[in-house]
């Protein structure tokens, strides 16, 4: 729930920075029209940012590899007793 706040805020924040651009002026008119699309693009590349950092940062479970690794065999035995052919060639 945070992280819908704090995205929140910051599409309030550049869309008041958005709209004050096109009231004042300052930037000129074709290029204030485009900060949408630039905004757009930098929440892309901002969720592709924290997807490859919370790869890169992905916790190992060792005793949860364990036990799926319990469960594999148990699955391989429960099926030669089925009579299915488990080796692989």
């Amino acid at each position: 729930m945070k992280h819908i706040l704090k995205i929140v805020a910051l599409l309030v924040s550049i869309s008041a920075i958005w709209i004050g651009l096109l009231e004042t002026s300052v930037v000129p008119h074709n290029y204030t029209w485009l900060l949408p699309i630039y905004l757009i693009l930098s929440l892309g590349c901002y969720g592709l940012l924290m997807v490859g950092i919370g790869l890169m940062l992905f916790p190992t479970c060792p005793q949860e590899a364990v036990l799926l690794q319990q469960d594999i065999a148990e699955a391989k035995e429960f099926l030669k007793t089925k009579g299915v052919d488990m080796n692989s060639n």
